[in-house]
């Protein structure tokens, strides 16, 4: 049974805050100064880590390289403790439950652990929630830090209902069943006047918006927000007879977040 009193001389679980270029070409993320970003304030706090849990090592390390061209680390980036999160199994096969208490070890021995993921802010469509609730579980204060959520940022350039919105991820993609799933959204969001939120694998965008096209409503507003915070990056809602008539050419490697509300 887990103690779920917080323990004396406990570290935190800091949820640091990443850029959302990952994975694009190099010289778009070289165009991006990470202090416009990152506040100052997460930049430091991840400076002063040396214990760390991370969707990607690879990608963890370059996010530290930059936080050291603004603040420098408190030990030099090959000295930092740095474990992946498990990785679900490929195939729909059942996963082995995670060692939490071993990946929380840190923590409860007094450490202060980062907990970042690939892009944006860990356990919000992207990996760490059940580390979260693994660390309230054990006692271990959890402390989320300011930095980009393409979701929230999305929603907020929309114009479509930032007072009640879901995030629905990934649609299936079968084109029958996308399609199912399209019209159930939508149903949904003219009953309750709720925002819809989805994403995808960049290079299937342009496929995405063409089932949103075809499927949603003329009159259901659309909005288009890619590659937010980056150069170039862009929001645009449209009603989707508009999309229909004049589709924008959506690039294959920039993500892109794509958001409805029916009338």
């Amino acid at each position: 049974m887990s103690d779920t009193s917080q323990q004396p001389n406990v570290g935190r679980l800091y949820l640091v805050p990443n850029t959302l270029d990952h994975g694009l070409p190099a010289e778009t993320s070289q165009a991006l100064d990470v202090q416009q970003v990152l506040p100052l304030g997460a930049l430091q706090v991840a400076a002063s880590l040396t214990h760390w849990v991370v969707e990607n090592a690879r990608s963890a390390r370059a996010l530290l390289k930059r936080v050291h061209a603004v603040v420098p680390l408190a030990q030099p980036l090959q000295s930092l403790q740095m474990t992946e999160l498990p990785r679900p199994p490929k195939g729909g096969a059942r996963a082995p439950e995670p060692d939490w208490k071993a990946l929380l070890a840190p923590a409860l021995a007094g450490h202060d652990i980062g907990l970042l993921s690939e892009a944006g802010l860990p356990a919000v469509a992207d990996p760490g929630a059940q580390m979260v609730r693994e660390a309230h579980a054990r006692g271990v204060p959890v402390l989320p830090l300011s930095g980009p959520s393409s979701l929230i940022l999305a929603v907020a350039a929309s114009g479509l209902n930032g007072q009640s919105f879901a995030f629905v991820g990934y649609l299936p993609v079968d084109k029958a069943e996308r399609a199912a799933r399209l019209r159930e959204l939508e149903t949904h969001s003219r009953r309750w006047q709720q925002t819809q939120l989805m994403i995808e694998t960049p290079y299937r965008n342009a496929a995405l918006l063409e089932a949103l096209c075809a499927t949603l409503s003329p009159d259901t507003r659309l909005n288009i927000a890619c590659g937010l915070t980056l150069p170039g990056g862009y929001s645009l809602t449209r009603k989707v007879a508009d999309w229909r008539r004049s589709p924008p050419d959506l690039p294959a490697d920039l993500p892109a977040v794509f958001s409805f509300l029916a009338s």
